[in-house]
């Protein structure tokens, strides 16, 4: 075969795989559409035997937490879990306080594929990663990546003793915190006041 038609059959074959390449996202953003587990690690501490016949609690913030502007939206996406789990926030005549927090930060992919030369393609577990050219760099789509936890600390007031403490950790592609991050929250809670020792898989769905 002579150049000029290696060089065709070269990129014939480089459009192919970019329209394989194309129908695999489509399909994966169509998956994404209606719903998907989100995985969370989690780690809980409880010195709670029981609900208590007074579940009755209110938010307490660090001080690195009054100035913070997003705080108040973070307490709301944690009041649902903590419904949820049995406690009632009740500002006038609380038995507990509650602390929350959460980090977000925006990584790189463990699917990542260095950049390079010739032809090559692959893909991954959620995020999706390919690459093709000949005699050039690579063509690279790739999505983002995300580290998130959660935590939560409930402390009598009382006796200002930590009765329980948990926090649920996820890495993935998803992007939306105000979806994702309630749902973390669910996981850290799930299992209160007596949740099992040790570090504990929690799948959670979202949306669908």
């Amino acid at each position: 075969m002579n150049n000029s038609m290696s060089h065709f059959a070269g990129l014939k074959l480089a459009r192919l795989r970019f329209a394989a390449f194309l129908l695999l996202v489509g399909a994966g953003l169509t998956g994404c559409a209606t719903g998907y587990l989100l995985d969370s690690n989690v780690q809980s501490f409880s010195s709670l035997p029981a609900l208590p016949d007074q579940p009755t609690y209110r938010f307490d913030r660090l001080p690195s937490q009054q100035a913070f502007p997003l705080q108040p939206q973070l307490e709301s996406m944690a009041d649902p879990a903590l419904f949820k789990a049995g406690l009632r926030r009740d500002d006038a005549a609380p038995r507990y306080s509650v602390q929350v927090t959460a980090r977000v930060q925006r990584v790189q992919s463990p699917w990542a594929e260095p950049q390079g030369w010739g032809w090559g393609g692959g893909f991954a577990r959620h995020g999706v990663g390919f690459a093709l050219g000949y005699g050039g760099p690579y063509l690279r789509m790739e999505q983002p990546w995300y580290q998130r936890e959660v935590a939560v600390i409930v402390r009598e007031l009382a006796s200002n003793r930590v009765v329980y403490e948990t926090r649920a950790g996820h890495d993935g592609p998803w992007s939306d915190s105000a979806s994702v991050l309630p749902v973390m929250f669910d996981a850290a809670l799930q299992g209160f006041p007596a949740a099992p020792a040790g570090v504990r898989r929690v799948d959670i769905k979202v949306g669908g």
